[in-house]
């Protein structure tokens, strides 16, 4: 017979929640023991923006030249699109990327989708998806998007994809570069709130227009 062990089974302890993270400005965490995955963990902004703007512009072209919609049409799905990619922005950022972390396993995935970048705002090599998921991201969102609205596909999609290709840019842009001496400085401070002051609010990177809306604007005095 085996003696019974007294000792308590050794815990690996969860990341930590967003809220629990302390801003760190140098490094970057270590997501992945096998060294390939930790590799394709990092990519360079270009790769993404690159591939969704090249999504907007061929599908625009697509829809155009196939006969699927006219110029004014076209307009209008492309501005559709891209209103609704700055609603989609601020829904998954809200009730994705902030998912509670009431189990481990949520905690993880908390983490490695968004916590590890409140942790290393500043890795500038985890701003945005590697290029293969980017891809496959792209492609999900053209079958998506045929099979929901059929032939207005191609101009919605464009829109879609050119407000992500211009979330990522300016999302990098926060992070990587001081705030301008001008209007657009509204989105460095708009973010800087959501990361180093009121993490509850202020969900919208692209655009501040849903937290507007929705009421999730920051106060001038944070709680």
């Amino acid at each position: 017979m085996q003696p019974v062990s007294t000792e308590e089974p050794a815990v690996v302890p969860a990341p930590p929640a967003a809220s629990t993270v302390r801003p760190k400005h140098k490094g970057s965490a270590q997501l992945f023991q096998n060294p390939v995955l930790e590799r394709l963990s990092h990519t360079h902004i270009a790769l993404p923006v690159s591939i969704f703007a090249a999504t907007a512009a061929l599908s625009m072209y697509y829809g155009l030249t196939h006969g699927f919609m006219s110029g004014l049409l076209a307009l209008g799905l492309f501005l559709a699109g891209l209103l609704l990619f700055t609603l989609v922005e601020y829904l998954v950022h809200r009730y994705v990327y902030h998912i509670p972390a009431t189990t481990p396993a949520r905690a993880k995935f908390q983490y490695t989708m968004h916590g590890v970048h409140h942790e290393y705002p500043k890795d500038k090599t985890r701003l945005a998806m590697p290029p293969i998921v980017t891809v496959f991201v792209a492609s999900l969102l053209f079958f998506i998007f045929k099979i929901s609205f059929g032939s207005y596909a191609f101009g919605l999609l464009a829109g879609f994809t050119f407000g992500y290709a211009m979330y990522l840019f300016v999302h990098y842009a926060i992070h990587a570069y001081s705030p301008p001496k001008n209007f657009l400085k509204v989105w460095w401070t708009h973010h800087a709130q959501h990361h180093y002051r009121q993490e509850a609010v202020a969900f919208g990177v692209s655009s501040t227009l849903w937290d507007h809306i929705i009421g999730t604007m920051p106060s001038k005095k944070p709680e």
